[in-house]
């Protein structure tokens, strides 16, 4: 990695460390969204040892500031969520792109992060399918069990279901090694279980 790669790392998580919400790590109160781009960058490292810096710069940006766009400021259901995730995007790219010209990189460079961090070419381009890879890695890590007391866990599963189908065979594999609660598991069998066709 190079000079420009650690400016970019330390104006991205400088950023990052303002988030409000702090969460406990071994005993240690820490920012949540740089919590959260330490877990997406340790499984993209795990998923893809060799991963350029470009491919860690999305992991630690991948949701740069994003408590300055809260999800409350918008209205409820579906198309207040499609504008609130609209808005917050075309902010982080704007700001991650100030971010690594400042630090010396180039066009074509910050628009590849872009790319990344937007999931564009999912299907296709196995770069991007890593990054969601780890995505999926880190929410599961971080954030499942919470999420599953605040949604039940007939939804819980739904999520889950759909997260898993975003993941590739090596990203399930790894999901394999997160250590979950008791209740946390049983979720996760529920949502991997095959579905039966009825009759």
């Amino acid at each position: 990695m190079s000079g420009r790669f650690d400016e970019a790392v330390a104006a991205i998580d400088a950023a990052n460390a303002g988030d409000p919400v702090r969460i406990p790590v071994d005993g240690v109160e820490q920012a949540k969204e740089l919590v959260h781009a330490d877990r997406v960058e340790h499984w993209l490292r795990i998923l893809d040892p060799d991963a350029d810096e470009l491919q860690v710069l999305a992991a630690r940006a991948h949701h740069l500031r994003r408590w300055v766009v809260p999800r409350s400021d918008y209205p409820e259901g579906r198309a207040g969520y499609l504008r609130w995730r609209a808005d917050h995007k075309k902010r982080q790219a704007a700001e991650v792109a100030e971010i690594l010209l400042a630090a010396g990189y180039d066009d074509a460079e910050v628009e590849r992060v872009a790319s990344i961090v937007a999931k564009r070419h999912l299907a296709t381009d196995p770069v991007v399918q890593t990054h969601e890879d780890a995505l999926c890695l880190a929410f599961l890590q971080l954030q499942f069990d919470g999420l599953a007391d605040q949604l039940g866990d007939d939804h819980m599963v739904e999520v889950v279901r759909k997260t898993v189908a975003k993941m590739s065979p090596a990203g399930i594999t790894a999901a394999g090694s997160i250590a979950l609660s008791a209740h946390g598991a049983e979720i996760l069998a529920a949502a991997t279980a095959p579905t039966v066709a009825p009759g």
